[in-house]
C-alpha cells in the first residue's frame, strides 16, 4: 500500500472525459444508448472522447490485454484528459494489473470512475500509487433515461465539488433491466438503511464489489484494511451463502482487525438476500459483534447509486433507525 494519498483534481464545465473499456467492450452498449449517454455528459459542458480500442470485441466481449493497456495508459498520459470513465463492467480487468505503468499513473493523477469489475482496477491503482479512485457510474450508466437523478447528484458531489457530503437514502430504487425498456420502469419504495450493529466509526473507505475485491487477497495489489470502513456490494449472481463465504474470507485476513465499520450496499432481488438473512449472517460471526454495520445503502448493482472515493475519508454514526454516513475527504 502506498504511503501517500493523492486526491485528483475535480471536474468542472469544460473538463475532458476519456471513455475506456478495460473490461467489456463499448460495443456491449447500443448505438442509441451511447448517443444518449454522450449527449447527457455533454449537457454538463464536458468534452468526451473515446479510447482508440474501445470498439474492439473478441469472443469474451472484450479486447486484448495490449489494447486495453494502451487505452488506459494513453488516458493518463494525455494532459488534456481530466477524468476517465469506464464503458461498462465485466469480468477480466484483473488481467491488466501486472502490466499497468503505475509510475505513469502516479505522476499523472486524474479521476477514474466505474464500478463492478472496475473495483479490481480501482483498488490496484490505489494500492500501488495512493491515487484515490471512484466507484460510480460507467459511461453506460448515463444512458438511463428515468431514475438516474439521484446518481447524477452524487456523481457531482463526489467528482465536481470538494466539500463533504452526506449519503442520504433515495426515495425509491429499481432492479429492472432498464436498458431493455427505458419507458416502462419499475420503482420500489426504499426502506432506508438497515442498522445491524449500532456504533460510530471514522476512517478510510475501502471496498465495493466483493468478489472483485476478494480476487486481490494475497497479491501486491491488495489495499489493506488499515483504519478502514469496508463497503461491500454484490450482484444477482451472489446468493446469501456465497456472500457469507466472501465475508468470512475477509474476517480470516490478519488485518481484518483494523476494520472500523462495514457498510453493505443494496442487493439485487434475484440474490435472495433479505434484511432477516443479512442480520443472521452478521449475528453468526463473533468478530463482528463490536463493529458498526449498516446495510441497504445506495450503491451496488441496483439503481440509483452514489459515487464514492476509494481511499477517501468517511464517518459512520448508526443508532437504531438513525444513520449518518458522510464522505469527509474525496
Amino acid at each position: 500500500m502506498s504511503d501517500s494519498i493523492i486526491f485528483p483534481k475535480k471536474l468542472k464545465k469544460g473538463s475532458h472525459l476519456r471513455v475506456i473499456a478495460p473490461s467489456r467492450s463499448l460495443t456491449t452498449i447500443s448505438i442509441a444508448g451511447r448517443a444518449y449517454a454522450l449527449k447527457k455528459l455533454q449537457s454538463y459542458g464536458f468534452e468526451v472522447s473515446f479510447g482508440k480500442h474501445v470498439e474492439e470485441n473478441d469472443d469474451y466481449n472484450s479486447s486484448s490485454i495490449e489494447s486495453r493497456l494502451e487505452d488506459i495508459h494513453e488516458a493518463f498520459r494525455d494532459d488534456s484528459v481530466d477524468g476517465i470513465l469506464t464503458a461498462i463492467g465485466g469480468y477480466n480487468s484483473n488481467q491488466l494489473l501486472k502490466y499497468l505503468d503505475y509510475e505513469l499513473i502516479r505522476n499523472n493523477p486524474k479521476i477514474l470512475c466505474g464500478f463492478s469489475d472496475i473495483t479490481v482496477l480501482s483498488h490496484a491503482i490505489f494500492a500501488k500509487t495512493g491515487l484515490v479512485t471512484y466507484s460510480g457510474p460507467h459511461f453506460s450508466s448515463w444512458s438511463m433515461k428515468k431514475g438516474f437523478e439521484y446518481s447524477e447528484e452524487y456523481f457531482k458531489k463526489a467528482l465536481m465539488y470538494d466539500k463533504p457530503y452526506l449519503i442520504k437514502s433515495s426515495q425509491t430504487w429499481s432492479d429492472d433491466p432498464w436498458y431493455l425498456d427505458q419507458e416502462n420502469r419499475v420503482f420500489i419504495q426504499n426502506e432506508g438503511y438497515w442498522v445491524l450493529n449500532e456504533g460510530k466509526a471514522k476512517g478510510r473507505l475501502i471496498g465495493a464489489h466483493v468478489r472483485c475485491l476478494s480476487a486481490l487477497q494475497g497479491t501486491e495489489f491488495w489495499p489493506g484494511f488499515k483504519d478502514s470502513l469496508l463497503f461491500m456490494e454484490e450482484d444477482a449472481e451472489t446468493t446469501p451463502t456465497i456472500f457469507d463465504r466472501l465475508l468470512q474470507s475477509f474476517i480470516h485476513l490478519p488485518d481484518f482487525k483494523n476494520i472500523q465499520a462495514i457498510v453493505i450496499g443494496r442487493f439485487q432481488k434475484e440474490s435472495g438476500m433479505t434484511k432477516k438473512i443479512i442480520g443472521q449472517i452478521v449475528d453468526s460471526k463473533k468478530e463482528l459483534k463490536n463493529i458498526p454495520i449498516v446495510a441497504n445503502a445506495n450503491f451496488g448493482h441496483t439503481t440509483p447509486a452514489i459515487t464514492f472515493p476509494i481511499g477517501g475519508e468517511i464517518i459512520l454514526e448508526a443508532e437504531q433507525k438513525i444513520v449518518k454516513l458522510e464522505i469527509l475527504k474525496h
